[in-house]
């Protein structure tokens, strides 16, 4: 099966407020997504959909054939890799990183099992990947945010998701840090049999050349949608975000100016 991710017609709504309305939107095998849309566009909506913790007034929901309300949504959520901020305040200060790692392969928050041998072999070999190793055993309270960010995509590792999202994964990060971490997560969507990408920012500087696709919404809906070169324009980002925006790319990275 070529598709990881399939939303069709999906359409959300509180109250008298439309959330999302009509948004389709297929991740296959191989792509690497990035989302992009400002404030209140219904990005954060979006994601709360894919990972089954809201739901959908029309429309569905499908992670690999299988569709959400159909299935057992704890175990569709281990295929599913989440990274950010919001977790942060929920890992325990004295958790050494190596046991955060772990955490992910069960989808806990603060492990409260002995990991396996098994576990510590593949955590340790996450961490590796991840460029920190050597703070394995450093707890939780004495990382940087650039040191947490990288445990939390070893974490969100653990599980062999076959989705990785990240939702605003540099925020908090000074500009040398950031592009260490972007840097690293091109590595990440460059392994072979690794999961899809989906990076939701608001800012271009952050898509690495391994992104592919890109997803732009506004006021709930898809604006645009398709191969990043024909998506990421100044002409597409200017209508999407209400303002006259001059988008240059240099060596593989977009710039504003």
């Amino acid at each position: 099966m070529r598709d990881v991710l399939d939303v069709s017609e999906l359409c959300v709504a509180r109250g008298a407020t439309t959330i999302l309305r009509g948004v389709n939107w297929r991740v296959r095998r191989g792509e690497h997504w990035v989302v992009l849309g400002p404030n209140g566009c219904g990005k954060t909506s979006l994601l709360k959909s894919l990972t089954g913790f809201l739901s959908p007034g029309s429309g569905s929901v499908s992670l690999l054939g299988r569709r959400y309300g159909e299935t057992d949504w704890r175990e569709l959520r281990l295929q599913v890799g989440i990274v950010m901020s919001a977790l942060q305040a929920s890992i325990p200060a004295a958790e050494p990183a190596i046991e955060t790692v772990v955490s992910g392969r069960y989808a806990q928050l603060d492990l409260w099992q002995a990991p396996t041998r098994a576990d510590t072999v593949a955590a340790r070999r996450l961490l590796r990947l991840a460029g920190c190793l050597h703070l394995e055993r450093r707890e939780w309270l004495f990382l940087s945010q650039g040191e947490r960010q990288r445990v939390l995509i070893a974490r969100a590792l653990m599980a062999r998701p076959r989705l990785l999202i990240l939702d605003e994964a540099c925020a908090g990060l000074d500009p040398v840090a950031r592009e260490e971490f972007l840097r690293f997560i091109d590595g990440v969507a460059r392994r072979k049999r690794g999961p899809a990408l989906v990076l939701v920012t608001h800012h271009v500087e952050e898509i690495m050349p391994a992104f592919t696709h890109a997803l732009v919404l506004r006021d709930g809906a898809v604006f645009a949608s398709g191969p990043i070169a024909r998506v990421v324009t100044s002409r597409t980002l200017s209508a999407a975000f209400g303002a006259r925006l001059s988008l240059r790319k240099t060596g593989g990275r977009y710039r504003l100016g």
